[in-house]
């Protein structure tokens, strides 16, 4: 069970720095 929230908030995390990184690349552009 704790495992499994690690691994969702792992991904959760993943998510959200490309979601930073995409909006920073059109941003440049």
């Amino acid at each position: 069970m704790l495992i499994m929230l690690y691994y969702f908030f792992s991904l959760l995390i993943f998510l959200i720095f490309i979601l930073i990184g995409v909006a920073f690349f059109t941003l440049l552009e």
